[in-house]
């Protein structure tokens, strides 16, 4: 799919920048996170690989909001509702007179203000890991904690333009200096620092709760059951508040994936829903039988609020250094990282095993605990990417463990019998998505 041309659409005194592409035979509005960009999101390979897919199915039309990306910066970002007329403008433009919406992160408070504004204009609406309201208050408790706001602003804004603060958001991203680089000049051209400060604290200010009740329009509610930024409770309300709401809940520790493939579940689900058919591949997946090992910091989140920016990325750095060193030790392959912890393939479960043994204790010896789960079966391989119902069980299991702890499935221990690594039985579990009970066992010191 070749670049699209620009256009510009007039919202009140504004300047709106949209573009439209795709050949399917219904509309399809894409309202971007907090900030975008036009023509850089096309070099960039993640947000590329998005346009490419819904265009596959849809006429999309995307926009970059006002004050941000290609559109007019001269008034500053404007209120919610300002930024939801702006859907409407842009709408219009796009001789577009009904659509579905599709607003990811800070573009969900605006496509759900639309849908129930203008529900003739709504198709359908998909809101995708994002929220009514962000942040906790007395009559709101599943949002994040008011206190850690400006510290968390403060990071983002003071890595912003190096292409590190994107990163944040969008995990999973290609790290060669190439691929720094092109993040670096995204963000340069999506928004200032200030106006990343600016839009940041606005965005935890948005409360549309009492519009909920009004949205028609058939509703698909997506999220990562260990989403970062924008807690999995935020997307449960959602579903909870706004009538006849589907829910699905993925697995995955991040907010949104930067790898190649990383939201192939999710696109697949938001496919399915907008046109009642599964995504056929264009070519066959290739399948393997991998171990999984997935590791974790336990209290992640609390120890960066501790630490503060600087101190929780240098632990960080010595966490994933030391990792990396054993992975290579016991022939293990990092397939992705989620920020805080790896995803890693190896050819036998008892090295796996062994690996996992070790990261914790050299963890601990950084002052970090570390849970992990081990598990072998049948992967899908998507290019460097690893994907498929073992993939799903490695993660749950990992979930399970407490601070220290290796848990395997039974399937692991049957494939390491005679092996002399001995396991505690931790009973039998429902994972979530997965069909099925699944003894789970811990890995003996």
């Amino acid at each position: 799919m070749d670049v699209p041309e620009t256009h510009y659409a007039q919202s009140g005194e504004l300047s709106i920048a949209y573009q439209v592409f795709g050949e399917g035979d219904f509309d399809l509005v894409f309202v971007p996170g907090f900030i975008s960009h036009g023509d850089l999101s096309w070099q960039t390979p993640f947000f590329a690989g998005f346009f490419r897919r819904f265009g596959s199915f849809a006429r999309v039309i995307t926009f970059d909001k006002r004050g941000t990306g290609l559109s007019e910066r001269t008034l500053g970002f404007g209120t919610a509702e300002d930024r939801m007329d702006d859907i409407r403008a842009v709408m219009d433009a796009a001789g577009c007179e009904r659509a579905a919406l599709v607003g990811i992160s800070e573009g969900g408070p605006l496509a759900i203000l639309f849908a129930a504004t203008y529900p003739e204009r709504a198709s359908a609406l998909v809101p995708w890991g994002t929220f009514a309201r962000v942040t906790r208050t007395d009559d709101y408790d599943v949002g994040i904690d008011p206190s850690i706001i400006e510290p968390f602003i403060d990071g983002i804004a003071s890595q912003w333009g190096n292409g590190e603060g994107l990163r944040f958001f969008v995990a999973h991203q290609p790290n060669d200096p190439e691929s720094r680089a092109l993040i670096a000049r995204y963000e340069r051209g999506a928004a200032t620092p200030m106006l990343v400060r600016e839009i940041l604290r606005a965005n935890c200010a948005i409360d549309v709760r009492s519009a909920l009740p009004a949205v028609t329009a058939p509703t698909l509610v997506v999220h990562r059951e260990g989403d970062y930024v924008v807690p999995v409770a935020c997307g449960r309300y959602l579903a909870e508040h706004i009538p006849d709401a589907r829910f699905l809940e993925l697995p995955g520790s991040w907010h949104v994936n930067g790898s190649e493939g990383g939201e192939d579940d999710a696109l697949d689900s938001i496919e399915e829903f907008l046109t009642g058919r599964r995504h056929e591949p264009d070519v066959e997946i290739d399948r393997v039988l991998k171990t999984v090992l997935f590791t974790d910091i336990v209290g992640s989140t609390e120890r960066a609020v501790n630490e503060g920016d600087r101190k929780w990325r240098e632990l960080l750095d010595a966490h994933d250094d030391a990792i990396r060193r054993q992975l290579g030790r016991f022939r293990g392959e990092e397939v992705s990282t989620t920020g805080d912890g790896f995803l890693a393939a190896f050819d036998g479960p008892g090295r796996a095993i062994q690996c996992a043994q070790t990261i914790t204790n050299t963890a601990r010896t950084l002052g970090l605990e570390i849970r992990a789960g081990v598990h072998t079966g049948e992967c899908e391989l998507r290019g460097d990417n690893l994907a498929g119902i073992a993939v799903h069980i490695g993660a749950r299991v990992a979930s399970l463990a407490g601070a220290g702890e290796v848990f395997v499935t039974s399937t692991v221990r049957d494939l390491v019998q005679g092996s002399g690594i001995e396991f505690t039985d931790r009973g039998r579990h429902e994972l979530k998505g997965v069909p099925g009970e699944w003894q789970v066992l811990v890995v003996e010191a």
